[in-house]
C-alpha cells in the first residue's frame, strides 16, 4: 500500500477518529484501511482528496507543517461524519506524523549520530574544558546536590495508561493488531506526551510503525526490530509507572544544547546517513583534542542522491568554509561552541569556525583509538552501549578502531585477525544499500588476504565478533598495506570512496584463490538462546494465543531440557513462567474471563525479553576476547 500522496497524521487525531466509530464500523476499519491510499489524488491547493464511489470524499488539509494536526483538517462528505469509517479509514492510512520525544532521528541539521572514543551516542559524555568553574563552597558550608525531580502524578497514570495499551498490543500480537489496537496505543502515546514523558511517546510511535509495516509486510521489516521496540517500550513504561523512576526517565522534547566554549576537533570519517523513515544526508565523525567524540551532521528529507550530494556539501558550522569530505580529513577550531549532551556540535548565532589542519589516524588524539586493545574497548562500547531501563536504547554504539590483517571472504563477511594474535572479526557493510560503496568496497578488500588495514568502524552489539566500518587506512610501517591517494590524507571513507586497483598493493593480489575461510566459533549462535528469541518473537507475531500453543506438546519440555543443559537455567525457568502465563485464561462458571488483563502476561514476557538481551550481550562480549 503506497502512502506517498498522504500527509503525516498527528497520533491523538486519528485515535480520536477510530473512538468515535461504533463497535460495528470497528471491526470493517482494517479492510476499509488496505484499499483506500490507492484512491488518494492531489487537488491543485495542497489537500489530499480519497474518493469512496461517486458521493463520498474524504479530504485532507494539512497544516503548514505538511502534518494533519486538527481534527477539523480531516472532513468526509458522507452523513455520518465526522463518525464515519470513511474518514477513520483514511486517517489510519496516512502515516503516523512525528512527536515530540528524543528520538535521535529526523532533521537534525548541524547535528548528527554521536560517535567516537569517550562518547557521544552513549555515554553521554559531552566537553567540559571550557565550562566556567564553580567557586568552591566554604569549609563551614555544606554543598547541595540538587536531585533530579520525582515525576508527578498526572505523569505516573499516564505511564500505566500506556502500560496498559502496550501489554493490550503485545497481547493482540501482529495478526490481531489492526487499526483499533494501534488507535489505542496512539492515544495512550498523546496522554503521555502531554503529561510530560516525550520518550516514552517515542517509544509508543516507533512500536505502532513496526506494527503497520509488520501487517503490510513492508519490505525491510524485521520482526526482530518489533521485538526489540516491544522491549524498550515495556521496559520504559514499567520503571516510569512504578514510580521509582525521576524526572530524567522522562526524557526531553527537544535535544538540549550546553555551552562548550573553545574546541579543538578534528575529522575521523564520514558516515551516509539513510533511513528508512524518509531521511538522507551524511554525519561526518569528529574527535576532540581531549580524545572526546563528537559530530557534526545534516540529515533532511531525502533519498539516495541527498546522501551522495550531502557527502560534499558545505558544512552549516558557524561560518566554516569546508565541506563534510574536507572536515573528514580536516580540523575545526570552535569558539562559542555548544553541545549536546550526545556530543552533537550545534550550529547557534555565536558559534565560530576556522579550519584547522587535520590529523592522520598515526598522530594524536586519533591515534587513541587505535592503540587501546579491542577487547578492553569493546567492553566500554557495551557498557555504554547497555540501555538503561526506561531509556530509549536507540543510540547507535561508540566507534571502535583497531589494525587487523585480512584473512578472506565468509559469504557476504570479509573475516580478519586483530593484530597482536588478538580475537577473529567479521566485518560487514555498515549500510547495505547498493547504492552506497560500503559492499563493493568490502568485497575488494576480502580479494587481497595478508593486507594490513587500520579500521575504524561501528561494533554489531547484536552479532558475535561483527564490525561494521566506516573508514579504513594504512597501517603505519606495514608494507602489505593500502595505497591510498595523497588527496584522500590516509583513509578512505567506505560510504564515499571506491577502491580500485591500484590502491592495494601487488605482493596480496591475486591470492583471493586460497580455499573456503570460517569466521571462527560463533558463541551467540552455538547457544541455544535461539529458541527463546524464537519463543518471543512468536507472541510478538501470533500473540498470547500463539505462545500458549507453543507452551502445549513437548516442544516446551524440550525448550526447558536445552537450556537447561547448556547451563541457562534462569532463561528456561523464565521461558516457561512465560508459556504457563500465556495459557492462564481462568474463566467462571458462565465462560467469562476473570482476569482479562495482559498485564501479567506482559510482565512475564518482558522477563525474558530482557533477561534474552543481557545474555545475549554476554556472549557478544565473549566473542571479541
Amino acid at each position: 500500500m503506497s502512502t506517498e500522496l498522504l500527509p503525516p497524521v498527528a497520533p491523538d487525531v486519528l485515535a480520536e477518529a477510530v473512538e468515535q466509530l461504533s463497535a460495528r464500523l470497528r471491526k470493517k476499519l482494517d479492510a476499509a484501511i488496505s484499499g483506500c491510499a490507492d484512491q488518494a489524488s492531489a487537488t491543485a491547493d495542497g489537500a489530499v482528496e480519497v474518493h469512496f464511489g461517486e458521493d463520498t470524499t474524504v479530504t485532507l488539509r494539512p497544516s503548514p507543517s505538511g502534518t494533519v494536526t486538527k481534527a477539523e483538517q480531516a472532513v468526509c462528505t458522507c452523513l455520518l461524519a465526522p463518525r464515519c469509517l470513511h474518514r477513520a479509514a483514511v486517517l489510519g492510512a496516512a502515516p503516523i506524523a512525528d512527536g515530540e520525544g528524543d528520538t535521535g532521528g529526523g532533521d537534525d541539521s548541524g547535528t548528527g549520530k554521536a560517535a567516537g572514543s569517550g562518547t557521544a551516542s552513549d555515554t553521554g559524555a559531552g566537553p567540559e574544558e571550557a565550562a566556567p568553574a564553580a567557586p568552591a563552597p566554604a569549609a563551614d558550608v555544606a554543598a547541595t546536590v540538587v536531585s533530579p525531580a520525582a515525576l508527578t502524578a498526572a505523569q505516573l497514570l499516564a505511564a500505566t495508561a500506556l502500560w496498559d495499551a502496550a501489554a493490550e498490543a503485545l497481547s493482540a500480537g501482529v495478526t490481531a493488531g489492526g487499526a483499533v489496537v494501534q488507535a489505542e496505543l496512539l492515544r495512550a502515546a498523546h496522554t503521555a506526551r502531554l503529561a510530560g514523558l516525550p520518550r516514552a511517546e517515542a517509544a509508543a510511535l516507533r512500536v505502532v510503525r513496526s506494527l503497520r509495516a509488520a501487517r503490510e509486510r513492508s519490505e525491510g521489516q524485521r520482526l526482530a526490530d518489533l521485538t526489540g521496540a516491544f522491549r524498550e517500550l515495556l521496559a520504559g513504561t514499567a520503571l516510569l509507572a512504578s514510580g521509582s523512576a525521576d524526572s530524567k526517565a522522562a526524557g526531553s522534547a527537544r535535544r538540549v544544547y550546553e555551552q562548550g566554549g573553545s574546541l579543538r576537533v578534528y575529522g575521523l570519517c564520514r558516515e551516509p546517513v539513510l533511513s528508512a523513515t524518509g531521511y538522507g544526508g551524511v554525519t561526518t565523525h569528529l574527535v576532540g583534542s581531549d580524545g572526546a567524540g563528537y559530530t557534526v551532521s545534516d540529515v533532511r528529507p531525502g533519498g539516495l542522491a541527498r546522501v551522495k550530494g550531502a557527502g560534499s556539501a558545505s558544512v552549516a558550522l558557524g561560518g566554516a568554509v569546508l565541506d563534510h569530505a574536507g572536515l573528514a580529513r580536516g580540523g575545526l577550531r570552535i569558539v562559542g561552541a555548544i553541545v549536546s549532551a550526545d556530543g552533537r556540535l550545534g550550529a547557534g548565532r555565536g558559534v565560530s569556525a576556522t579550519p584547522l589542519r587535520g590529523v592522520d589516524w598515526s598522530e594524536e588524539p586519533a591515534a587513541a583509538l587505535f592503540t587501546r586493545p579491542v577487547q578492553e574497548a569493546m567492553a566500554a562500547v557495551l557498557a555504554d552501549g547497555a540501555p538503561e531501563a526506561g531509556g530509549p536504547g536507540r543510540t547507535a554504539p561508540s566507534l571502535l578502531g583497531c589494525d587487523v590483517e585480512v584473512i578472506g571472504a565468509a559469504g557476504d563477511s570479509v573475516v580478519v585477525r586483530v593484530a597482536g594474535e588478538g580475537p577473529l572479526l567479521r566485518l560487514r557493510p555498515a549500510h547495505p544499500h547498493p547504492g552506497l560503496p560500503h559492499a563493493a568496497n568490502l568485497r575488494r578488500i576480502a580479494e587481497h588476504p595478508g593486507l594490513a588495514l587500520r579500521v575504524l568502524g561501528r561494533p554489531d552489539l547484536g552479532r558475535a565478533a561483527m564490525l561494521r566500518p566506516l573508514a579504513v587506512g594504512p597501517v603505519p610501517g606495514a608494507s602489505a598495506t593500502l595505497r591510498l591517494p595523497d588527496a584522500w590524507k590516509g583513509r578512505a571513507d567506505l560510504g564515499y570512496d571506491r577502491f580500485q586497483g591500484e590502491h592495494f598493493p601487488r605482493e596480496t593480489a591475486g591470492s583471493a584463490d586460497c580455499g573456503p575461510v570460517t569466521a571462527g566459533p560463533d558463541p551467540l549462535a552455538e547457544a541455544p538462546l535461539w529458541r527463546v528469541r524464537r519463543l518471543l518473537e512468536t507472541g510478538v507475531a501470533g500473540g498470547r494465543r500463539a505462545v500458549a500453543e507453543a507452551g502445549r506438546g513437548t516442544d516446551a519440555a524440550s525448550l526447558s531440557a536445552r537450556l537447561t543443559r547448556a547451563e541457562l537455567g534462569v532463561a528456561a525457568h523464565l521461558a516457561q513462567a512465560l508459556t504457563t502465563e500465556a495459557g492462564r485464561r481462568p474463566r467462571d462458571t458462565f465462560g467469562r474471563l476473570t482476569d482479562p488483563s495482559a498485564d501479567a502476561y506482559a510482565k512475564a514476557w518482558l522477563a525474558s525479553a530482557v533477561h534474552l538481551a543481557a545474555a545475549e550481550r554476554s556472549l557478544v562480549a565473549a566473542s571479541w576476547s
